[in-house]
């Protein structure tokens, strides 16, 4: 197949191109005159897809990493290398907001652009390793020495594919390929039908050791891929087995009928009588339980979600009910959502409770004796027992109305005290939000990522 149109669609080009890496140089040297004027032991360094030239037109995050030598207090790191940040930011006329991953950082919305300024300490080898944002400058070099230039694109093709696949993004709500990853895959296969055809023949627990470290088999996540810059951690971590199995099954696809459309996101619909339509063919109900958000970073928010609504579903089955499939949702500001789809949302009055068995003389009288309606079945004494909810949106509405019943983070918990709704989704989706409704109709519809 012919990719030549595909990376004129994807690769960073002219305008576009130039304005991004003389933005990133602006900024470094920003950090490093702020750093000298006030005596600030501190270099900074472009790191990421930027400076790897490993990123999408479009999709440009400026990663600049402030390293401090390794004998300056924490306190200091962080103090100094925010401020630093912040005093950029304001040079640049940017907004500026404050993160935290392992330690805090700064983020600026500079032209357009989103630039991380993210303290760290100066280290020549893993060994030397403080907090896990060091290494990333390790990462950078690797990359930058072993990655010819005609491979560059080929790691565009495969995070555009990625992407396109719904399987990129090492982030807890997507659990998908890092770029980092992206780039070690096409280093080890050579190109992007290669790391295609390669993928075929991944089981749970493949190891990849671009340096042959030999610590591959101390690791237990689907996909390892030993860091070629730190023998100790796999690249693959964040991979589940489902983007893992999804990624392999469009690979499969692909090159067995390779078309453009995989390099294109799949069209879902916002078409809210579309979407029922669906849920109508399919025969089942969705329920939407929806809440406010905490305010805590999505890193955060994402796995908090997926508890809570393991929780629920646990609780459904263990009810009677049967779950089909359940998913979560949050426009990060000012809704969180968790959808499930219903095989069987109502019950019967009754349900049956299983007693003593019948040869348990004392203890069958008094289940008897309680009883008025008693029956046996095999050996075991039987009774009807009310059910106290019958629906799906009723029992759920109890559970959330007594979350200590439930598993869940603390920040939904409290979101979930405050306020929250439950019901039939046939009956809200007219006012629902545009992109929640796509993410429905990806929900419903999950082979559209994989087959195209």
């Amino acid at each position: 197949m012919d990719y030549s149109e595909i990376l004129e669609s994807i690769k960073p080009r002219g305008e576009e191109y130039q304005r991004v890496m003389e933005l990133s140089e602006s900024l470094v040297e920003c950090i490093n005159e702020l750093a000298e004027s006030r005596g600030i032991d501190a270099e900074a360094f472009l790191v990421g897809s930027v400076a790897k030239g490993t990123w999408l037109s479009g999709g440009a995050d400026i990663d600049i990493f402030i390293h401090f030598p390794l004998d300056t207090p924490e306190d200091e790191l962080k103090e100094k290398g925010l401020k630093l940040g912040y005093l950029c930011i304001e040079r640049f006329q940017g907004e500026a907001e404050e993160r935290y991953a392992s330690h805090p950082y700064v983020t600026g919305h500079i032209d357009g652009y989103e630039v991380d300024f993210v303290p760290c300490y100066r280290i020549s080898n893993a060994s030397e390793l403080r907090s896990a944002v060091d290494r990333t400058i390790l990462h950078t070099e690797y990359i930058q020495r072993n990655l010819k230039e005609e491979q560059m694109d080929e790691v565009l093709l495969l995070k555009q594919f990625m992407k396109s696949t719904g399987t990129y993004g090492s982030e807890f709500r997507v659990g998908g390929f890092a770029g980092y990853l992206a780039e070690l895959l096409v280093l080890h296969y050579g190109d992007f039908e290669g790391v295609l055809k390669g993928a075929l023949s991944w089981r749970p627990g493949y190891i990849i050791d671009l340096e042959g470290h030999g610590t591959g088999g101390g690791f237990q996540e689907p996909l390892v891929v030993v860091d070629p810059v730190d023998r100790n951690r796999n690249v693959a971590a964040a991979l589940t087995l489902q983007r893992m199995a999804e990624f392999v099954t469009a690979a499969r696809n692909f090159l067995r009928d390779p078309k453009p459309e995989y390099f294109r996101k799949p069209q879902y619909t916002s078409d809210a009588g579309e979407i029922l339509e669906t849920i109508e063919k399919r025969g089942s109900k969705v329920i939407l339980v929806s809440s406010g958000v905490p305010d805590v970073p999505a890193d955060a928010l994402y796995p908090q979600l997926r508890k809570t609504l393991d929780s629920i579903v646990r609780n459904l089955e263990n009810e009677g009910f049967s779950v089909l499939g359940a998913d979560y949702w949050s426009d990060e500001s000012s809704v969180a959502s968790m959808l499930i789809e219903m095989e069987v949302w109502a019950l019967p009055s009754y349900r049956k409770r299983y007693g003593p068995p019948v040869w348990s003389r004392r203890h069958s009288e008094r289940f008897t004796e309680r009883h008025e309606r008693v029956w046996v079945e095999g050996p075991r004494l039987v009774v009807e027992s009310p059910r106290r909810d019958r629906n799906a949106v009723d029992y759920i509405k109890r559970l959330l109305s007594k979350p200590e019943r439930l598993k869940m983070g603390k920040h939904i918990r409290k979101e979930l005290i405050n306020g929250f709704s439950v019901d039939f989704l046939e009956n809200t989706l007219g006012s629902l939000d545009p992109e929640f409704l796509m993410f429905l109709d990806a929900f419903l519809n999950p082979w559209k990522a994989i087959r195209r």
